[in-house]
């Protein structure tokens, strides 16, 4: 598992702060302060050898005079000063420390180098370490308030079951005043610094294990141990604690862009997002809406369906919410025929298909609103409803209403989520919070939170279909059956695999792959490829178009020039040997015109494949995160349309058709316009073989990219034409 246990950490019986102060202007004042001041109920012991006691507690002149358990111990000091105390901690048997102190990475490899020794140093004596350079952390629940944070001077927040974590300590205070603001209560709030032992992924673990978390909150600006940060959002969906990220950052992709398309297109950004989708966590875009969700989750829970009902007293707003809802894929289906003819015995004029506008006539009769309220929860059984009211609802009348309908709907649907709009003040949104519902100014924001409340309903969904069993389980069974480096002969889904597990890894060799080269490989490996003859002259390739039969295609043969058309090195649909031997001439000069110092190994020569849906399937190995597997539509149009999809390997069958259904032109695979519907499954087949090819080769791979692969007329299998392999030591 991804801890041991955070709990004497995070939960810690006693606390040292090194450095403590009696001088409040000082950084090692401020945890004592708080800690007194918000009633800690565990040991303090402020380190200062100058002073009796600092707010009212005795001080001691070093660790080792506590002669007591230190839990925890908060360097509040210089980064000159962390090594003795360190020696002072290991000495006096301190489980845990959080580093305030800067000075390290963060200031280039000097600092990188003091960092990882203090680091080597405490794991060799079994202390984990938050920081160095963090804010420290806060168990609001259990008021541990291990930060020296100006914010929560200014106010501190309420116990409640939202727990943060940010690996930026200006982000962290801002989220944590936000969060005060809102009056959304939290569990527990961590910064994470420069995480040389503790990071994001760690808190994220603990918080799926901690009882008073109920949501997470997590802000990203990298990763450097994917494996440990899957693992952990397996562990929170397995918990059934709704994670919801910001993730900051684009990454320039550098050389590889001009490589491949995989590389260019299963960018940084690209594989966090595929991240966060498989291992069903939500990624927000703003600041805003990653509290709307996350306040939403608090306040309300998740709602039963993805079903949504739009009441509205405004058509002109109704058909906005419409819109917002159809661009975020929500569910907002038309009401039942009994229901719309309840509404429309109270409203004639009213339109009851979904938006639901009551009209004016509310205004004259309020009760309308909770009427069709009903109807709509009820005999349509949506499972949220967003309430417009104009600014009729800011007015006393309809404020008091509110508040009472937020009641009553929650006590009698209390799993459904009910949110209203209109212009409310903060009392009446914490009016309306306490009552179970949400209040926004603006529909389209609640509009994002009941698509977050989708993606969350839909990957439970899928997780329970797929696996009936709990998110780290199915990681570590996919992850053995991935280990079956040399499976690829099996079918894809064969119960051979599985007894293949222990098959050591598919180095790659050190030096460049040829378009030959790797199509004989991953042919080798169970990738269905072209036949092809390697021609090492003009004789050669005539010997092999004659061998292979007419039409062919010819293709220079170079590990050095990947996109070879790009230089004249293709010639397609050569029909008879007097265009072969023509063709060969003409790729042998264009080659040496455009591209001088290349090795040529001469010309692959591959029978010309008609018809069939052209694909793009790739791989690339991510430095934290692992191998990113794509799919995509093909040929050379690949980067212009953009229409692919990505998930972190290891992909399983049902993966595998996941991606397929997630293309835009997948229905060009099933039979768009009267054609004949394409082999799905074996494309299906070849993205599972790919997966574990990627995975076998380990760190030795860069990137492999088969493009254009074509999928033939169901039952005709399908093929790759072309083939790239990028070795990570070429």
């Amino acid at each position: 598992m991804t801890l041991p246990d955070l709990d004497s950490f995070l939960s810690p019986r006693s606390i040292a702060i090194v450095g403590a102060s009696s001088n409040r202007s000082k950084i090692g004042a401020v945890p004592v302060r708080y800690l007194v001041e918000y009633g800690y109920e565990g040991h303090i012991y402020p380190i200062n050898a100058r002073a009796d006691e600092i707010e009212g507690r005795r001080a001691y002149a070093s660790l080792g005079a506590v002669q007591a358990p230190i839990d925890l111990a908060i360097f509040a000091i210089p980064a000159s000063s962390v090594s003795a105390a360190l020696d002072e901690a290991i000495a006096a048997g301190v489980k845990n420390i959080v580093m305030f102190s800067a000075g390290f990475a963060e200031m280039g490899k000097q600092g990188e180098q003091a960092q990882a020794e203090f680091a080597a140093r405490a794991n060799a004596a079994g202390i984990r370490v938050l920081g160095p350079n963090c804010l420290g952390f806060m168990n609001v629940a259990r008021a541990v308030y291990a930060t020296f944070s100006p914010v929560v001077g200014t106010g501190s927040n309420t116990p409640g079951h939202v727990g943060i974590v940010s690996q930026s300590g200006a982000f962290g205070a801002y989220a944590y005043a936000m969060a005060r603001e809102r009056g959304l209560g939290l569990s527990a709030w961590v910064t994470t610094g420069n995480e040389s032992d503790i990071g994001v992924a760690d808190c994220i673990a603990w918080m799926a294990r901690d009882p008073a978390t109920r949501v997470i909150m997590a802000y990203l600006e990298g990763c450097r141990d994917g494996r440990k940060l899957r693992e952990a959002l397996d562990l929170a969906r397995a918990a059934g604690k709704p994670v919801v990220v910001v993730k900051v950052g684009r990454t320039a992709l550098g050389a590889l862009t001009a490589a491949s398309h995989t590389a260019a297109l299963a960018g940084d950004d690209a594989v966090f997002d595929v991240l966060f989708r498989q291992h069903g966590a939500y990624r927000a875009r703003t600041i805003e809406e990653f509290f709307d969700v996350a306040h939403g989750l608090a306040v309300a829970g998740l709602p039963p369906n993805t079903q949504v009902g739009l009441l509205t007293v405004s058509g002109g707003v109704g058909v906005m919410m419409a819109d917002e809802a159809a661009d975020a894929g929500l569910d907002v289906r038309e009401l039942p025929a009994a229901a719309q003819a309840m509404i429309r015995a109270r409203v004639p004029l009213a339109a009851t298909h979904n938006p639901v506008d009551i009209t004016g006539q509310v205004t004259a009769e309020p009760d309308l609103l909770e009427a069709t309220a009903r109807a709509m929860l009820g005999e349509a059984g949506h499972g949220s409803l967003l309430i417009f009211l104009a600014a009729f609802g800011a007015t006393p009348a309809m404020r008091a209403l509110q508040q009472q309908l937020a009641r009553d709907l929650r006590r009698d649907f209390p799993d459904r989520l009910v949110a209203f709009s209109t212009l409310a003040d903060a009392a009446q949104q914490r009016a309306l919070e306490e009552a179970g519902c949400l209040s926004f100014t603006d529909p389209a924001r609640a509009i994002r939170v009941m698509a977050a409340m989708r993606f969350f309903l839909r990957d439970r969904e899928t997780a329970v279909i797929r696996a009936g069993a709990p998110g780290a389980a199915m990681a570590a069974a996919r992850d053995a059956q991935a280990a079956a480096a040399d499976a690829m002969a099996q079918p894809a889904d064969s119960p051979a695999i599985a007894a293949q597990a222990d098959a050591p890894p598919a180095a790659l060799r050190p030096t460049p792959y040829s378009e030959a080269d790797a199509l004989e490989l991953l042919t080798a490996r169970g990738l269905p490829a072209v036949p092809f003859h390697r021609a090492h002259s003009r004789e050669d390739a005539i010997a092999g178009a004659n061998a292979l039969g007419y039409p062919v295609v010819m293709k220079v043969l170079s590990a050095d020039i990947t996109h070879k058309s790009d230089i004249g090195g293709v010639v397609l649909n050569i029909r008879q040997e007097k265009e072969a031997g023509a063709a060969y001439d003409r790729i042998m000069a264009a080659t040496r015109a455009a591209a001088p110092n290349a090795r040529v190994d001469g010309v692959l020569v591959a029978p010309m494949v008609r018809g069939g849906v052209e694909c793009i399937l790739g791989a690339r190995r991510d430095p934290a995160l692992g191998v990113v597997v794509m799919l995509g539509s093909g040929g050379v149009n690949v980067e212009l349309l953009g229409d692919v999809t990505f998930r972190l390997a290891p992909v399983d069958l049902e993966e595998a058709r996941d991606m397929i259904d997630e293309l835009k032109t997948a229905r060009l695979l099933r039979g768009f316009r009267g054609a004949p519907h394409a082999d799905v499954e074996a494309l299906a087949q070849a993205i599972v073989r790919l997966s574990r090819f990627a995975l076998a080769a380990g760190d030795t791979l860069e990137s492999v990219e088969l493009n254009p692969f074509v999928v033939l007329p169901q039952g005709q299998g399908a093929l790759a034409l072309d083939a790239v392999l990028i070795s990570t030591q070429a």
